[in-house]
Formats: structure tokens, sequence, C-alpha cells
């Protein structure tokens, strides 16, 4: 990407370097657990569906509830990720780590909707930060890769075991992530930004390799930083002027037709959708979860 600062042009990469080190794919298998976070979340609905309704008694619109609110709770997440972005990849760990708990504990359908919640928040949280933490460090082309990986992996395992057990199977990679937050570096632009020079060079470093050359990086990041603190911070409204009209109609409408193509009522309810078709719900389910491993 190509800035102007004062009359000169620079250049800077946004990705991470070019060089792989342990580091680098140890903090991205951490921050990728939180895609199977995610994935776990989108997927477990359909295939726990059935025995969900029968082991606590719920009615059709009692789980549809349940379903939903997984949505709610990702809004929610979403809307106070921004704020909380230094903390949110363990925050997000917590709320889904509960979350899971109470759906795996749940004896009614209001434990079953606060466990839904929680783990939304979670998942909301994850989409914001995942992204921009893996995008610092590694190739940004993994992380959807597995989300949809991880989504698959639920449909069958949800099609085959008990639906309690599938819900403590989604904390694993929630405690995963937790416990190695506290072994990867921080993002260095996120340290440049709060002007941690000690920190921000230690975590370059450890992400470059002990012996690699990272002062022409450390001083793009540097000068990247100082051009974006630069621009003024407009606010909501400002989004409503004409000139952001094009941007804000194309991002908000391809979200829009997302949700209203109903890709997401598919996901929660694919197991009953089959079912009602004559299908077997098992056969629908691993079919689905063929079709989610996509390049």
């Amino acid at each position: 990407m190509l800035y102007l600062k004062g009359d000169r042009v620079i250049s800077y990469n946004n990705h991470a370097s070019t060089s792989v080190t342990i580091t680098v794919v140890f903090s991205t298998i951490v921050a990728i657990s939180g895609a199977y976070a995610f994935g776990n979340a989108v997927g477990y609905s359909s295939p726990a569906k059935s025995g969900i309704m029968e082991d606590i008694g719920l009615s059709l619109s009692e789980y549809a509830v349940s379903g939903s609110i997984l949505t709610v709770g990702g809004m929610l997440g979403a809307a106070c990720s921004g704020k909380i972005a230094d903390l949110a990849m363990g925050i997000s760990e917590i709320f889904c780590i509960t979350g899971w708990f109470a759906i795996v504990f749940s004896k009614d359908a209001l434990w079953l909707d606060l466990g839904r919640l929680l783990v939304g928040c979670g998942s909301g949280v994850i989409c914001y930060v995942i992204p921009l933490y893996v995008a610092e460090i590694a190739a940004k082309n993994v992380r959807g890769a597995f989300s949809s990986l991880t989504i698959a992996v639920m449909f069958i395992m949800g099609s085959l075991i008990n639906w309690r057990t599938s819900a403590l199977i989604g904390v694993i990679p929630c405690v995963l992530q937790l416990i190695g937050l506290f072994f990867i570096p921080k993002s260095p632009r996120w340290l440049a930004k709060t002007n941690e020079t000690k920190e921000f060079e230690a975590a370059l470093r450890r992400l470059s390799g002990e012996h690699a050359d990272i002062s022409q990086e450390a001083t793009d990041i540097r000068l990247y930083t100082e051009y974006i603190e630069q621009i003024p911070d407009e606010g909501l409204l400002n989004l409503l002027q004409k000139r952001y009209a094009y941007p804000l109609i194309v991002c908000a409408g391809l979200m829009m037709f997302q949700q209203f193509g109903g890709l997401n009522g598919f996901s929660y309810y694919a197991s009953f959708i089959f079912e009602s078709a004559g299908f077997p719900s098992t056969v629908g389910s691993i079919g689905v979860a063929v079709l989610q491993v996509r390049k």
C-alpha cells in the first residue's frame, strides 16, 4: 500500500513479513483457534436440534429462539469489540467457555438461551479481533478456510455424538487459545500505536527471528502509524455524507444480501430441512459439511 507523508510517498505492507518462524506459526495457530471456536458456534445448532428438543422438552419456537439468539449475541460482541481490542481475544474466550458450559449443563430453555447468547458475544468479538491479529503476523488466506473447515467438522460431529458432548468439545479450542495468549507476542502495530517502543521491537524480533534485520520493517510500521494518527477521527454521522454513499451502500449491501439470502437460517436448521424433505438428518448434515470445505 502506498501513502503520502509530507512530500514523500511511502510503501507499507500491512501483512506479515515473508519469513516464517516458529513464533509466527504458533501465534497463528493460537489466533485461528478463535476461528475454530466461531465455526463451532455456527455449526452447532443444526445437528444438535433433535437431541436438544427431546432432552430438554423444547417446542420448535423455543428452539428457534435459542438458535437465533446467537446472532443477537454476535451483534453485541462485535459492537463492543473495537473499544476493548487490546483485551478482546481473552474476553471472547471467557464468553465462549462460559456459554458452552451453560449449554452443556442446561436443563431448560433459559440456560440454553443464555449459553447461546454468551457464545454469540464471544464469536462477535472473535470476528473483529482475530482477522486483525492474523493479518499482522501471517498470510490472510488461512483464516477463512479454517472457519469453513471447522463449521464442517461441527456438522459431522454433531450428527454422530450427543449434543452435550458436542458442546463440551466446543470448549477445547477456547481453552487452548486462552492459554496460548500468554505465550504469543502482541501485535507490533498495536504496540507502535501505544508508543511501547521496547515491547514493539521485541515483538517484531520474535516474529521475524532473532537474527533478522527488522530496521526497515520497524521504520515502515512507525511511519504508517504516524500517518494513521494524523487522519481525523470522523464520527458515525459523517458516513452519511454523499462522498461515502457508494462504498457504504456496497459494504452494507453485501452484508445485507448475505443475511437475507438465508445462509444463517439454513446453517441453523439444515437437519430439519433435510428431514422435512424426506432425507435422514445425518446424511443431510454430512452433505452440508462436505459443501462447507471449499477453497
